[in-house]
C-alpha cells in the first residue's frame, strides 16, 4: 500500500505541523496542481468550463469564506448572497471607473469593500449570537438586494437594471466578456482559488484561527483567557466577507458576464452556500471544497441521467433534486455532523491501518 507513514520521521515542529504531514499526501496535492494547471485548460471545451468548473471554482471560494465564518468562528450567517452582491457591483463600480486597471487588481478591491460592508454587518455579533445572529445577517442579505435594486447610481443608471462586464485582459489575454476563451476563465478563477486557499489555510492553523475556534467552542472562557472578542469575530467577518466578495466579484465578470441582483444573489445563493457547508463540513477547508463539487456535479449528474437519459421533465428533475439535497442535509445533520471531510478523515484512517484491525 502506497498510503502509508513507514519513513515519515519528524525531526522538528515545522515538519511535524505540515498541512500534509504524509508525504504521499503532499505528492497527490503537487499532482492535482499539475493537472489542474498543465492539463485540464488543453482539454477543455465551453460546456465544462460553464456547467462545471467555473461554478465549483466559485462556490469553492464563497463556501470556504462561509465556513470561515461559520465553521471556525462559530458564528452563523445567511446574508452570502448579500455579500456577493457587494463583491459584484464593487467590481462591476470599478472596472468601469478606472478601465486602465487590471482586472485582477479589481476583484482584489472588490473583496475589501465587501469586507468593509462585513465588519459593519458583523457588529452586531457582539451583543447577540445564535439565532438572533442569524436573523441579523438574513436582514443584511435582504437589505443589500433591495439597496441594489433601488439605487441606481450601483448599476450606473442602465434603464435595464442589469450590470454587464466590459471586456478586460490579462496579460494580453481576455478574461472577461463574450469573446472569452474557456481555458483563460477557467486559469483566471483558478489562480484565485489556489490563492485564497492556501491564505485560509494558513489563517485558520495560525494565531488568528486559534483565536476564531477559541470563540467558537465557549467565548466567555476565551475571553478569560486573553482572546478579545471584539477582534477576533470582527476580523472573522472581515475575512469571511473578503472571500465571499472575492467569489461574487468572479461570478459576476468571469462567470455569468451579466446579472441582476435579485436573480442572481437572492436568498437562494445564502442558502446553496450554506448547504454546501454542511454538506461539505464544518471548519475543514477540504470540506468546502468538497460541498461546492457535489452540489455543483449533482444537478449537472441529475440532469443528464433523469432529462437526458430517461426522458423526464426538466421541472420533475429539478424538483427531485430539491428532495434530494434536503434528505442529505437531514442524513448529515444527523448521521455525520461533520459532513464529507470527516468521512475523507475516516477513510485515511482506514487506509492508514489496514488490514489490521483497530
Amino acid at each position: 500500500m502506497l498510503y502509508r507513514e513507514a519513513g515519515d520521521f519528524k525531526t522538528s515542529y515545522a515538519d511535524d505541523n505540515q498541512t500534509f504531514p504524509i508525504r504521499f499526501d503532499r505528492w497527490r496535492y503537487y499532482a492535482v496542481l499539475v493537472i489542474a494547471f498543465g492539463i485540464v485548460p488543453f482539454i477543455i471545451n465551453d460546456y465544462w468550463v460553464s456547467a462545471v468548473f467555473l461554478p465549483f471554482l466559485i462556490y469553492a471560494i464563497a463556501a470556504i469564506g462561509l465556513n470561515i465564518l461559520t465553521g471556525y468562528c462559530g458564528q452563523v450567517s445567511l446574508g452570502t448572497g448579500g455579500f456577493m452582491a457587494v463583491g459584484a457591483y464593487a467590481c462591476y463600480k470599478l472596472m468601469t471607473a478606472f478601465p486602465d486597471i487590471n482586472i485582477f487588481f479589481h476583484v482584489i478591491l472588490a473583496g475589501g469593500v465587501t469586507a468593509g460592508v462585513g465588519i459593519l454587518f458583523g457588529l452586531p455579533s457582539l451583543r447577540i449570537k445564535g439565532f438572533y445572529l442569524a436573523v441579523a445577517t438574513l436582514a443584511a442579505q435582504f437589505f443589500l438586494v433591495w439597496l441594489f435594486n433601488r439605487v441606481p447610481w450601483f448599476y450606473n443608471y442602465s434603464a435595464s437594471g442589469q450590470i454587464s462586464a466590459p471586456e478586460r485582459t490579462v496579460f494580453g489575454i481576455e478574461v472577461t466578456g463574450a469573446n472569452t476563451e474557456a481555458w483563460a476563465s477557467y486559469l483566471f478563477c483558478l489562480v484565485f482559488v489556489v490563492i485564497l486557499a492556501w491564505l485560509a489555510r494558513n489563517l485558520t492553523r495560525g494565531t488568528v484561527g486559534r483565536k476564531w475556534m477559541a470563540i467558537r467552542d465557549m467565548d466567555i472562557a476565551a475571553e478569560i483567557i486573553g482572546v478579545n472578542p471584539l477582534t477576533a469575530k470582527l476580523s472573522a467577518f472581515a475575512v469571511s466577507s473578503f472571500f465571499i466578495g472575492i467569489a461574487g466579484a468572479l461570478f459576476f465578470a468571469v462567470y455569468l458576464g451579466a446579472v441582476e441582483v435579485g436573480e442572481a444573489f437572492g436568498i437562494n445563493k445564502s442558502f446553496l452556500v450554506l448547504f454546501m457547508v454542511i454538506i461539505g463540513g464544518l471548519g475543514s477547508i477540504f470540506g468546502s471544497f468538497a460541498g461546492a463539487a457535489f452540489l455543483v456535479l449533482l444537478p449537472v449528474l441529475l440532469k443528464n441521467i433523469l432529462v437526458g437519459t430517461l426522458g423526464w421533465p426538466t421541472d420533475l428533475a429539478a424538483h427531485l433534486e430539491f428532495m434530494i439535497v434536503g434528505a442529505l442535509i437531514i442524513i448529515f445533520l444527523i448521521a455525520e455532523p461533520h459532513g464529507l471531510a470527516q468521512l475523507w478523515r475516516v477513510a485515511k484512517e482506514k487506509l492508514r491501518l489496514w488490514p489490521f484491525p483497530h
